[in-house]
């Protein structure tokens, strides 16, 4: 078996935990690599060339929901599955905490896990640009001290008008990200739905709306204001006024690696420490 191991960019936990999971990992005769700027963060661990052979058997993200986020685009890329530990905070995407990486690891080698498809989003950019993401696509305003004139349609009839800070569509897995903060509902990720949540809107109606998985929106630049789009926080486009992207559940989901059965309200529980209030 080959582990493909990716860090948090500079947090120093994420080096110690993906060092940790390395050790545990070549003692059970797992082979591990990573990218060449992570595997000189660690020890024994190789730097990874896919163009020689499969890339690994499991993709492992340590670090906290962003890198998560991060390594699903070429887990989703190679049609790999992807473990997440945390050294992050929430971590509702990492599903192994340090403490537990000896044991996650025996039952990843005995096979003792469940597969989750997470759906995903693509978001087709001006000039024929499509991007994919596991969390959102936000179309944003790109001057701070201004809101920005959004228009979405659901399938071609028009919808609503925002005068807003954002728009944010978002998958379930993403429905605990941006969205939440903004307002937006937590949705079981078992669910496959298209969250629509305005960001700031100077509205009468500013109510997020929950869409089936096949609808195709349309989101159009209507003011004389720039925007820019972020597909799970990183930028891809700069609008102009009149510029529109569409956005459409992902041909591919991702899928995530599972030790534990499905408990959406758990999580939530467990996340938001709900015990404690």
């Amino acid at each position: 078996m080959r582990i493909a191991l990716v860090l948090h960019p500079s947090r120093g936990s994420s080096a110690e935990v993906g060092n940790a999971v390395a050790q545990e990992a070549i003692r059970r005769g797992i082979e591990v690599v990573a990218a060449p700027e992570h595997a000189s963060r660690m020890t024994g661990v190789s730097a990874w060339d896919d163009r020689v052979g499969p890339l690994a058997d499991v993709v492992v993200a340590v670090g906290g929901d962003g890198t998560v986020l991060a390594a699903s685009h070429f887990s989703r890329l190679h049609d790999l599955p992807i473990l997440g530990v945390n050294a992050g905070n929430v971590g509702f995407l990492a599903e192994v905490e340090p403490a537990q990486i000896s044991q996650a690891l025996d039952r990843l080698v005995a096979g003792d896990y469940r597969i989750s498809p997470r759906m995903t989003l693509e978001a087709a950019l001006p000039g024929g640009v499509v991007v994919a993401g596991l969390n959102d696509v936000v179309v944003e305003k790109a001057v701070s001290t201004q809101v920005v004139g959004i228009a979405v349609s659901v399938a071609g009839e028009a919808l609503v008008e925002y005068r807003t800070d954002a728009v944010i569509v978002a998958t379930p897995t993403g429905s605990t990200a941006y969205t939440f903060s903004a307002g937006g509902p937590l949705v079981d990720p078992e669910i496959d739905v298209l969250v629509l949540t305005a960001v700031a809107p100077h509205n009468l109606f500013g109510r997020p709306i929950v869409f089936g998985p096949e609808v195709e929106l349309e989101i159009a630049i209507t003011s004389d204001r720039p925007a820019r789009v972020n597909v799970d926080g990183y930028h891809h486009a700069d609008l102009r006024p009149g510029d529109a992207i569409t956005v459409v559940r992902g041909s591919r989901p991702v899928r995530l690696l599972r030790f534990s059965p499905s408990n959406f309200a758990r999580t939530v529980k467990e996340k938001f420490h709900l015990h404690d209030a």
